[in-house]
């Protein structure tokens, strides 16, 4: 490793972490938490066996778990706009990277509440509680803490999803790499850079991860 490299490795590292601080990782946050809400919703209304409400719900999972994240991308980004409908990249990205991880996390969450047994339900009603107060105050307390796990696995692998974020315009930490690649002509050290900031991303979520998951064993 001759100084040229070890000086453009030095001098891109603060540049792809800096996309990553201030793109990347915002990014991730916004498109989880839409997520979840999105993922709650379809699997709440799974769970409540609302016919029509529940095939809608079958549909988008099918539809979204069926479909490359690239494509849907693309969909958005490249192919609305023919249609008259342009977005931004951001909110492209922020969109597609919330309904794809919502949709695999609503299936999470839906076998979580189908784990707790019926009759934790019927008891809620023989109370006199009602359906929604029975799943906020009793299932759902339960059942996301069975999801955590899966959830927080969910959320590592969207922070490394946010790199195809790059195939549509957005500047994060693989783009980065990317330009000073083409420039520098060290595509193999700049790879290897840029993963390895993911790495410690994803390390420090999965420290997280293993934290929460001894404080909810504490109290349970």
């Amino acid at each position: 490793m001759d100084s040229r490299l070890i000086e453009i490795l030095i001098s891109s590292f603060g540049e792809i972490l800096t996309q990553g601080v201030f793109v990347t990782i915002p990014l991730t946050i916004i498109s989880f938490i839409f997520a979840m809400i999105i993922a709650l919703i379809t699997a709440l209304v799974q769970v409540a066996n609302i016919k029509v409400l529940k095939q809608v719900a079958r549909f988008y999972v099918w539809i979204i778990r069926g479909t490359p994240l690239l494509v849907q991308l693309f969909v958005v980004f490249f192919g609305l706009p023919s249609l008259g409908i342009i977005v931004d990249a951001f909110p492209s990205a922020v969109f597609v990277f919330s309904i794809n991880t919502g949709a695999y996390a609503s299936e999470t969450i839906r076998a979580a509440i189908e784990s707790i047994p019926e009759g934790q339900m019927e008891a809620g009603y023989c109370v006199g509680m009602t359906y929604m107060q029975i799943m906020r105050r009793i299932i759902l307390p339960q059942a996301l803490r069975t999801a955590f796990p899966p959830l927080s696995n969910s959320l590592i692998s969207l922070v490394k999803d946010t790199s195809l974020a790059a195939s549509i315009t957005i500047t994060e930490m693989f783009m980065v790499a990317q330009r000073v690649a083409a420039r520098t002509y060290e595509t193999f050290a700049l790879y290897c850079e840029v993963a390895l900031i993911y790495l410690i991303f994803c390390t420090v979520l999965t420290k997280l991860q293993t934290i929460c998951e001894k404080k909810l064993k504490l109290e349970e």
